[in-house]
């Protein structure tokens, strides 16, 4: 393969991307790429899933599958995106061969950004109004029934609950709407810094507290009698889902990467970084949970009930428990940003709206899907068609359906319709880099290794190994 230089025809790819907006530095990249695969379930799902599914083992069950799962579909993913220079329905379009309806992935990718973020918005909403409630300091209570009560109050009321969405969409919206570099480029740059920094305190100040040697054990001490076949397919689906991909997201961000990004060393960063921040994020939080004799595996509620009355025993503790909501609060803002820029290209490049007119469209769909989950709990809670509110059917069918199919398909896509030669330009930077053999070995798990893997998280989450 010619090492001489991107072609007359990549040098017209990049033009067009810079007229459609492009990440104009390698840090820009990387803060926008880890930005879209850290959300809320940094701060404590993963933590909580490795120290419940056997510590050390699982977390090295969860690295192994990331490597089969996860890293191979975010480099395609990306591939893709950079080689088109488009938007998923017409990187696919453009791509596919022979006329196969291959861009109906970017349709199904659109469909589950739009039900991730119908969901995802009310509990960054959530986030937010923490915020705002630990900087008032009335949120501190040594009490969980008392913090249990502040929680429920919030989520029940119709008022707050939408409101607080709104002000989310309309944040969101307004980074958008300055675009790829001054806004998501540019809001990430100075967000994922800040996120580590406070991670590193509230990491570095929890570990002096008593509970500190009994969390590093519950994080990091293998426990192997606990790996079993379910906790295995945990570590799958979590290799999975944690990276953002199979929505379209690491597609529409490849496809604003530079010339001259290497996408294998970038896709791996990214993925340490993730690591990184989740077991960061264990440290800051489990030390306190154990200190002060609450609940590690508590899930969801840790962040909003068993949190606020962790941090009500400790000196200081409303600045901490606000850098903590903070720090949770960034997270979640770079997952949006990556959510919410799907439905924005594909309506600014394939309808033609302006790139204002295509966020604002974004927004007022999101505003009437979002109300819906926003009040599950609320005006809503009684209707629960099939026994599933609002919220958990848009959970469940982007979560159990839509992500998984996507991924599959499109490892299926790369491994076998694309070809290994127009892949293999893509890692290697068309012979500039030394990636042919990576290329090689990564195509090979898209075509037979990947979507078996994903197939069988799907099942998994649709209940079909319930017994194991």
């Amino acid at each position: 393969m010619s090492k001489s230089g991107p072609s007359s025809t990549d040098a017209s790819r990049t033009h067009a991307t810079t007229s459609r907006g492009a990440f104009s530095s390698s840090l820009g990249v990387l803060a926008a790429t880890l930005g879209s695969a850290v959300g809320l379930g940094n701060i404590w799902k993963f933590p909580s899933l490795t120290g419940a599914n056997g510590g050390a083992g699982f977390l090295l069950i969860y690295l192994l599958s990331t490597l089969f799962i996860g890293l191979p579909l975010m480099v395609a993913e990306i591939a893709i995106g950079r080689q088109a220079r488009a938007n998923p329905i017409s990187a696919l379009r453009q791509l596919q061969p022979r006329g196969a309806p291959w861009w109906l992935i970017g349709v199904a990718g659109m469909a589950a950004a739009f039900l991730i973020m119908a969901f995802y918005s009310e509990v960054v909403a959530w986030v937010f109004a923490y915020v705002a409630k630990a900087l008032s300091g009335n949120l501190l209570s040594s009490d969980p029934v008392q913090t249990q009560a502040s929680f429920d109050a919030l989520v029940r009321d119709p008022v707050q609950a939408l409101l607080w969405q709104w002000v989310v969409l309309a944040f969101i919206g307004g980074i958008l709407l300055l675009g790829v570099t001054r806004g998501i480029e540019a809001a990430t740059k100075r967000l994922m810094p800040l996120l580590f920094l406070l991670l590193v305190l509230l990491g570095g100040y929890s570990l002096t507290l008593p509970g500190a040697g009994q969390a590093l054990s519950f994080l990091f001490a293998p426990e192997w009698h606990k790996i079993t076949p379910a906790v295995v397919l945990t570590a799958m689906g979590l290799a999975f889902f944690k990276l953002s991909i199979g929505m379209g997201t690491m597609m529409t961000y490849g496809s604003y990467f530079t010339a001259e990004q290497n996408i294998p060393a970038t896709a791996t960063r990214v993925m340490l970084a993730d690591l990184s921040v989740s077991l960061l994020a264990g440290m800051a939080i489990f030390p306190a949970v154990f200190s002060f004799g609450f609940q590690p595996s508590a899930g969801p509620s840790l962040v909003f009930i068993t949190i606020p009355a962790v941090f009500a025993q400790m000196p200081g503790g409303s600045v901490l428990l606000a850098a903590f909501f903070l720090l949770t609060a960034i997270a979640a803002t770079g997952a949006m940003l990556s959510l919410m820029e799907v439905p924005v290209v594909i309506l600014h490049e394939r309808w033609g709206l302006s790139r204002p007119r295509a966020t604002l469209l974004t927004l007022l769909i999101l505003g009437l899907l979002g109300a819906g989950c926003a009040l599950s709990q609320s005006t809503l809670a009684a209707f629960q068609p099939g026994g599933r509110t609002l919220f958990d059917w848009a959970d469940y069918l982007s979560s159990n359906l839509l992500l998984p199919a996507g991924g599959i398909a499109i490892a299926l896509f790369v491994g076998w319709a694309w070809g290994e030669r127009a892949f293999a330009a893509q890692l290697s930077n068309h012979g500039q880099l030394g990636n042919q053999g990576l290329a090689r070995v990564v195509s090979l798990l898209l075509r037979w290794v990947t979507p078996v893997l994903i197939l069988l998280v799907m099942l998994a989450g649709l209940g079909v190994f319930s017994g194991t």
